[in-house]
């Protein structure tokens, strides 16, 4: 079909897992803080102890590759998603996943800053870099999400797993990337933190500095902002809520689930719950994670919008639109 659409979808999901019940910081947790996280929903997380973030996403996307039948040196250009934590300062990520990819001609570089809705702007390069320039015809997105620090569970949001995604935007695909919207607010930049200077990096601590204004202020902006972007997504298509076959977010927890539903008034896809029970949080790779999955359970037809929302707490929200091109999609959209 004519236009950017996503041509493959890879995945490093590690085997290997923990409980939310064997967690091992749930020994040093307050009361709160250990009942916030295990009625999260969060069952188990998929964890590679012995994978750090580049890794996971060289993995997926050498899935990618292999399943087009396609080497590094096809690709025209790579975005890395950035790492939350680099392997060292100064080092180039993107580079170092372009040299173990074999993708030497690819244009190649980083985007990022919007922690788990920072997929949102990746999209939104790939999808203008192959609208701009006629001579590219493959933009490879790639990222390994791993948690900051070496505690998996992030007070009071989620708790984290370990995954490689790669995402392959050409111009002849099974979905069409029809529209992107994207919103943010300085006001929450450093509701999150990590101090790491000066501190060894087994002490390294995720810090929300205000509870409240999470909880309260940022809930209430997070739903006037889902629905301004879902409102304009839609306006700027010719769209009516009702002409939509489904809506996907991304897996935080189970009241951030019925949060999203209950703003919007629509309901989202089974596998946002599922995904969430057995993988938990996994960054940039929920929403596309989740629309995989439905994928696979042949819930579309050709012709089918679905919208992917993404938000994040520094803060961000965004609204993807994708249209299904052809019946029996899901067979040709590789996990």
């Amino acid at each position: 079909m004519t236009g950017i659409t996503i041509q493959a979808m890879g995945w490093h999901l590690p085997e290997t897992g923990m409980t939310v019940a064997d967690l091992p910081e749930l020994a040093d947790m307050s009361t709160r803080e250990r009942q916030t996280c295990t009625t999260l929903g969060i069952e188990r997380v998929p964890v590679d102890d012995h994978a750090d973030s580049r890794t996971l996403a060289v993995r997926a996307a050498q899935r990618v590759l292999a399943d087009t039948g396609m080497t590094g040196i096809d690709l025209d250009a790579l975005v890395l998603v950035e790492p939350r934590v680099p392997k060292a300062l100064l080092t180039s990520e993107v580079t170092a996943v372009q040299a173990a990819l074999g993708a030497g001609r690819a244009m190649s570089f980083s985007v990022g800053g919007l922690g788990c809705a920072s997929i949102t702007p990746a999209l939104l390069t790939a999808r203008g870099m192959l609208h701009a320039d006629p001579h590219l015809s493959t933009v490879l997105i790639a990222h390994g999400s791993k948690p900051p620090t070496s505690r998996r569970y992030r007070h009071p949001v989620t708790v984290q797993g370990d995954c490689g995604f790669a995402v392959l935007l050409s111009r002849n695909g099974p979905l069409h990337l029809l529209d992107v919207v994207l919103e943010s607010d300085g006001d929450y930049s450093d509701l999150f933190r990590v101090d790491y200077r000066d501190v060894p990096v087994d002490q390294w601590r995720e810090e929300c500095l205000d509870i409240g204004k999470y909880s309260l202020r940022l809930a209430v902006t997070t739903r006037d902002r889902l629905r301004s972007v879902n409102q304009r997504l839609l306006q700027r298509n010719g769209l009516r809520q009702e002409d939509i076959a489904g809506y996907l977010c991304q897996n935080i927890s189970l009241a951030a689930l019925r949060f999203y539903q209950e703003s919007l008034g629509v309901a989202m896809e089974s596998a946002c719950a599922d995904n969430l029970r057995h993988r938990g949080h996994l960054g940039p790779a929920d929403a596309l994670l989740n629309l995989q999955t439905t994928l696979d359970r042949n819930r579309w037809h050709a012709g089918d919008r679905v919208v992917l929302l993404n938000v994040s707490p520094v803060a961000a929200w965004s609204a993807v639109l994708i249209e299904i091109t052809t019946a029996g999609a899901d067979e040709d959209i590789l996990l």
